[in-house]
């Protein structure tokens, strides 16, 4: 049976603090459903962009949008390939947190799956290596990780999910399991590629599945991305499944709370610029709400004659009740009277 081996460091102890104090502001940020949604995308953007450049893909951000928008970038048929594969893993995550699933290896087998998607040979998708692998420094070739013989995988990948969802890990703080899940399917290389693709994606799931999902605003592959050797020194740290992992999970925990330190001051800063301001809750707005928020913050005021350019299969009125709605909710305030009034963002 697969038993982690870490002491919970005053390290440790004090990113989860910091990670804990973050998450409670971005889940109550007062963040507009618009905005909201560009966090998401711009987070799926960069995951993508980071994970795979990770592993060598030379694709810049831009044409990784380009890719995921459709449009045709020079580069190689494997890097395009690659963004597609990580962007299907992405929506997999996401389908897979709304379900009442168990995260098992037929998870990241599926995960494995999608990432090497016309790749690999289709019979190597999603199945456990056969042959024996190293792990070697890509400047001087030196190996830094002999991975465990082939005919230990299925057993050991088998004790680690026993250890993920059995009673061992009701009293582990759902980082630290995330981390110690990472770090162990990367010292077992259980597939003959994309193992470290496959273990941050089922590491982020993880996160996820355990209610650390945090809006899906934040992308450790890209705390990763901007330091790789300090990455894979880190994993290096652990010497095999049995190895101390708290250095590891300290980095691990260091990176979740400096990223997600980096969202919530973002988070905050666009709620000042967005005088939203409020004790407590959301702000509902619908889709021509959020619109008028864009060009107030564009304009700093709107006028009738604007609306109308902006909507002009709207009517008047139905523009109006929705300024009257972000006038009840503190957004805006109207400033003169009728033809001439116009509406301004609350100071």
């Amino acid at each position: 049976m697969f038993h982690p081996n870490y002491t919970i460091s005053h390290t440790i102890l004090t990113h989860i603090s910091q990670i804990e104090a973050s998450k409670e502001v971005i889940e109550n940020a007062p963040l507009i459903p618009y905005w909201e949604r560009q966090f998401r995308e711009e987070k799926a953007l960069r995951q993508i962009h980071h994970s795979t450049k990770l592993e060598g893909n030379m694709l810049s951000l831009d044409e990784v949008q380009k890719v995921l928008d459709g449009e045709t970038v020079v580069a190689k048929r494997r890097e395009v390939q690659e963004v597609i594969n990580y962007r299907k893993v992405t929506e997999y995550i996401d389908r897979f947190q709304k379900g009442d699933s168990l995260i098992t290896e037929e998870t990241l087998k599926d995960i494995h799956s999608l990432l090497v998607e016309n790749i690999l040979p289709t019979e190597w998708a999603g199945t456990y290596r056969t042959t024996n692998v190293v792990i070697q420094a890509s400047d001087t070739k030196e190996v830094t990780h002999r991975a465990p013989n082939h005919e230990l995988v299925p057993e050991l990948m088998q004790s680690i999910f026993d250890w993920f969802n059995g009673e061992a890990t009701l009293h582990v703080h759902p980082v630290l399991k995330s981390g110690i899940l990472h770090v162990a399917i990367g010292k077992i290389h259980p597939f003959i590629e994309a193992n470290g693709r496959s273990s941050r994606s089922i590491s982020t799931l993880s996160l996820y599945d355990d209610g650390y999902d945090i809006k899906k605003f934040f992308s450790l592959d890209e705390y990763y991305d901007e330091d790789p050797i300090s990455y894979y020194l880190a994993l290096q740290t652990v010497d095999g499944l049995d190895g101390d992992m708290t250095k590891w999970l300290e980095f691990f925990c260091e990176g979740l709370a400096v990223e997600l330190d980096r969202v919530k001051r973002r988070v905050l800063e666009m709620s000042k610029d967005f005088r939203l301001r409020k004790e407590r809750g959301q702000i509902a707005l619908n889709e021509r709400q959020e619109e008028i928020l864009k060009f107030l913050e564009l304009h700093g005021q709107i006028r009738n004659q604007d609306w109308r350019d902006l909507f002009p299969d709207v009517s008047d009125d139905s523009i109006l009740r929705d300024l009257k709605d972000m006038i009840d909710k503190d957004i805006v305030i109207k400033k003169g009277k009728t033809k001439a009034a116009r509406y301004e963002l609350v100071e």
